[in-house]
C-alpha cells in the first residue's frame, strides 16, 4: 500500500457521480436541513457526523421512514453504550420491506430471485412475497407468538427464510437463524440463549451436487429446546413432515393482508451471534429502528440500490450479510437468495448465478475472489456481466492483487467495493461510495454518521499510521444489549473497556490522509473463515472432549496473498500420540459438531498451551509471534505463566517466514 500515491485504479465519471442517489441525497439535504452543497462525499460525512441528529432526521425523511407514532426527539442519549435513539416512536421493519408491494406497477415484478445448484432462477414477486407474509404472521399469531418471543430458523439461503424472518418482524418477533451445515452443538450453543418458541427447519440442503440429510440433526434440537411450542418442517428433500411438525405449505396457504404490529423504534428485530474468545458465543441483538434506519443508509446511499438493482451476495443464513441482503428489500431492490456451493459445479459458480439473475451488484468473499484469480477463472470471459455495475468484497480484506484482478478481469469501469463492518453493528463502517476513487488495497471512505477513526493505545487519532478501529459517535444499529446479560456488563466489557464511552471494534486500520481507509485484519482471536465467525471457545470445547487432547489453542491468520491459515495445536495428554488417526477424529469433531468451514489447516502438536497469569489462554500473542512480531512487542511477559513456551510458537513463525 502506497498511500502517498494518489492514482486511483477506478474513477466515476461525471455521469455517474451526477446519477448516484448519494449525490441527489446531498443536494436535497442541502436545501433542507444546512448540508453542505460543496465539498463531496468528505464534505457530507464531516457534516453527518458533526450534525448526527439532524443527519438521521434527513435520513428517515429522505427515505419516507413510516412511523406510527412519532418520536420526541432523534437522540434521547448519545451516551455509548446505551445510546436512546428516536424515543417514542413506533413502526415496523417488515412494513417497510414490503411496502414495494404496495405499487400495482411493481407487484407483479420479483421481489425475490431464488437460484440453487441445478435451477434457473425461480421468481417470487412482490405480491406473493406480501400474501405469504400475510398468511404465515396470521399462523404465528394463532399459535401464541406475541411481541418479543424468539423464533428462530435453522435454514440455508432460500425464500422461505426471508418470508419467515418478516412474518416473525411483522408480529413482533425476534428472528434468529442459524445455517444447516452449523452441527447440533453449535445451533444449541446459540439457540438455547435465547429460548425460541417456534423453529422453522428444513430436512436437509444441497451443497457441492450432494444431498445433506438434517432429519437426526433436527430431532436433536427439538429435544434439547423445550421452549418450542411448534416447528414448522419445509420439505427441501421432499420428505414428509415428522410427528408433530407443522407443513410450511399450510401456514402459508392463506391470502390475508399482513398486518404489523406497531413496535418501539428499540423494539428488538433480531438476534445475531459473534463469538468471543471465551464462553458462548454473544447474542447480539438488535433493533427494528435501527437497523431500519441504518440499512436505509447503507443501501439505499452507499450501495446506491434501488428498483432497477438486483442485489446478490454470496452467504448463508448463519452470517449477518444474509441479513444485510434481505434488508435490500428497504429499497425496492430486487434480492437474489442462492442456496448452495460457492464452488460447484466450477469455481465460477457465483459468477454464473449473477449473470442469470441479472445482477447489477454482486456482493462476495475476498477469499473468492483470491480462489478465482488462483484457478484462472475468467469472469466476463465466460459470463454476461454486462449488468454488473459494482462487486463488493467482504469477509477479509481484499488483498491489492484482488482489486487489480477484478479490475482486469470483470471490467475495468467497474466499481469494486471493499467493505467492513461486523455481525456487532450488522452494517459496514466503511466502503462504499459511487461517488469517490477506487484506489488499490483501500476501502473508499468511512460511511454516513460513522465517526470512524484509528486510535493509538492512548486514545489518541492517527492517520497514515495502523490503529485500533474505533467509532465515538454511537450508530442507531449498534446492539440495544446482548441477550442474558442482565446488568450490560459483558456487551460493555466487549466493545468499551479499552477506551471508555467509545466503540473499539477489534480490528487494526489505517485512515489515509487522503480519506480512504485500510483494514489490517482482526486484532482479536475470533475466527473469521469465508465470512463466519466462530469463538475460539466453540472449537476448544469440542476437540478437548477427545481424552488425548489435554489442551488446544487456534489461531486464524490473514495471510498476504489473501488466504487464510488456521492452525490447531495440541497439548496431548500423557502416552497419546498424533497420528493420522487422531488427525482425523479431530477433524471429524469440528466438521460434525461445530462447522465444516473451521476445520483446521494443520494440526501441530505443541509442549504446551501459553496462558495469563489468571489462566487465560493467550491467542492474540500468540498470532501475532505467527504473523513475525518479535517477542517483546507481541506480549508482555510479565503477564505469562510460562515465557518459555513463547520459543516453540517463534519457531514456527521462523519456519513459516
Amino acid at each position: 500500500m502506497d498511500t502517498a500515491n494518489p492514482s486511483p485504479l477506478w474513477q466515476p465519471d461525471r455521469e455517474q457521480i451526477a446519477d448516484a442517489r448519494i449525490t441527489r441525497f446531498q443536494a436535497w439535504a442541502a436545501d433542507h436541513y444546512g448540508a453542505p452543497a460543496d465539498g463531496g462525499y468528505e464534505a457530507l460525512h464531516r457534516w453527518s457526523v458533526t450534525e448526527l441528529d439532524t443527519f438521521w432526521k434527513a435520513v428517515t425523511d429522505w427515505f419516507d421512514v413510516r412511523f406510527t407514532h412519532p418520536y420526541a426527539r432523534v437522540l434521547g442519549s448519545r451516551t455509548m453504550p446505551g445510546a436512546e435513539w428516536f424515543p417514542g416512536a413506533t413502526l415496523n421493519y417488515a412494513e417497510h420491506a414490503l411496502r414495494t408491494a404496495e405499487d400495482p406497477a411493481r407487484a407483479d415484478t420479483p421481489a425475490i430471485l431464488h437460484v440453487d445448484e441445478t435451477q434457473e432462477p425461480r421468481p417470487v414477486t412482490w405480491a406473493e412475497l406480501r400474501r405469504q407474509v400475510g398468511s404465515l404472521a396470521a399462523r404465528l399469531r394463532a399459535l401464541g407468538v406475541r411481541p418479543g418471543d424468539r423464533v428462530s430458523g435453522y435454514l440455508p439461503n432460500i425464500p422461505e427464510a426471508v418470508v419467515a424472518l418478516l412474518a416473525t418482524a411483522a408480529v413482533g418477533g425476534v428472528w434468529t437463524s442459524c445455517a444447516p451445515d452449523f452441527g447440533a452443538r453449535s445451533v444449541l450453543d446459540r439457540f438455547q440463549q435465547v429460548e425460541p418458541v417456534v423453529l422453522f427447519t428444513v430436512d436437509g440442503y444441497r451443497y457441492g451436487g450432494k444431498e445433506h440429510d438434517r432429519r437426526d440433526t433436527v430431532a436433536e434440537l427439538r429435544s434439547a429446546l423445550p421452549s418450542l411450542r411448534a416447528v414448522v418442517h419445509i420439505p427441501l428433500l421432499g420428505t414428509d413432515a415428522p410427528d408433530g411438525a407443522l407443513d410450511w405449505a399450510a401456514l402459508t396457504a392463506g391470502d390475508e393482508a399482513p398486518v404489523f404490529e406497531e413496535v418501539p423504534f428499540d423494539h428488538p428485530l433480531w438476534v445475531l451471534y459473534s463469538s468471543g474468545t471465551t464462553g458462548l458465543p454473544k447474542a447480539i441483538v438488535q433493533s427494528q429502528g435501527g437497523i431500519l434506519v441504518e440499512h436505509l443508509k447503507q443501501l439505499g446511499l452507499h450501495c446506491d440500490l434501488g428498483p432497477d438493482d438486483r442485489f446478490f451476495w454470496y452467504t448463508s443464513t448463519g452470517w449477518m450479510m444474509w441479513n444485510f441482503l434481505v434488508s435490500g428489500l428497504l429499497t425496492g431492490t430486487t434480492i437474489v437468495t442462492y442456496d448452495g456451493s460457492p464452488g460447484h459445479p466450477g469455481t465460477d459458480a457465483q459468477w454464473a448465478v449473477a449473470e442469470r439473475t441479472g445482477a447489477t451488484l454482486f456482493g462476495t468473499s475476498a477469499a473468492y475472489v483470491m480462489a478465482c484469480r488462483k484457478a484462472g477463472v475468467h469472469p466476463a470471459r465466460d459470463h454476461d456481466l454486462s449488468r454488473v455495475t459494482c462487486v463488493a468484497t467482504t469477509g477479509s480484506p481484499l488483498p491489492p492483487d484482488g482489486f487489480r484482478w477484478l479490475h482486469d478481469e470483470v471490467g475495468d469501469d467497474l466499481w469494486i467495493a471493499s467493505v467492513s463492518g461486523g455481525t456487532d453493528v450488522c452494517s459496514c463502517f466503511a466502503g462504499a461510495v459511487a461517488t469517490l476513487p477506487v484506489h488499490i488495497g483501500e476501502l473508499q471512505a468511512p460511511a454516513l454518521g460513522t465517526d470512524l477513526q484509528a486510535w493509538d493505545p492512548q486514545g489518541d487519532p492517527l492517520v497514515d499510521e495502523v490503529g485500533e478501529l474505533v467509532v465515538t459517535n454511537p450508530m442507531p444499529s449498534m446492539p440495544i444489549r446482548f441477550w442474558n446479560d442482565p446488568d450490560g456488563s459483558r456487551y460493555h466489557d466487549s466493545y468499551f473497556d479499552t477506551y471508555p464511552g467509545v466503540w473499539r471494534h477489534g480490528d487494526w486500520i489505517t485512515l489515509t490522509s487522503r480519506g480512504s481507509v485500510v483494514i489490517h485484519g482482526r486484532s482479536d482471536s475470533t475466527l473469521n473463515r469465508q465470512g463466519v465467525r466462530m469463538g475460539s471457545a466453540d472449537i476448544y470445547e469440542a476437540v478437548e472432549r477427545l481424552p488425548e487432547i489435554r489442551e488446544s489453542l487456534v489461531i486464524g491468520l490473514e495471510q498476504p496473498d489473501g488466504g487464510y491459515w488456521m492452525p490447531l495445536f495440541v497439548h496431548l495428554a500423557p502416552g497419546a500420540t498424533l497420528d493420522d488417526d487422531l488427525r482425523s477424529r479431530i477433524k471429524r469433531t469440528i466438521r460434525e459438531q461445530l462447522s465444516p468451514r473451521h476445520v483446521p489447516d494443520e494440526i501441530i502438536e505443541a509442549p504446551g498451551i501459553p496462558h495469563t497469569l489468571t489462566g487465560k489462554r493467550i491467542e492474540v500473542p500468540v498470532k501475532r509471534l505467527l504473523q513475525g512480531t518479535p517477542l517483546e512487542k507481541a506480549v508482555n511477559p510479565g503477564s505469562i505463566d510460562n515465557l518459555d513456551l513463547l520459543a516453540f510458537y517463534e519457531d514456527i513463525a521462523r519456519k513459516r517466514a
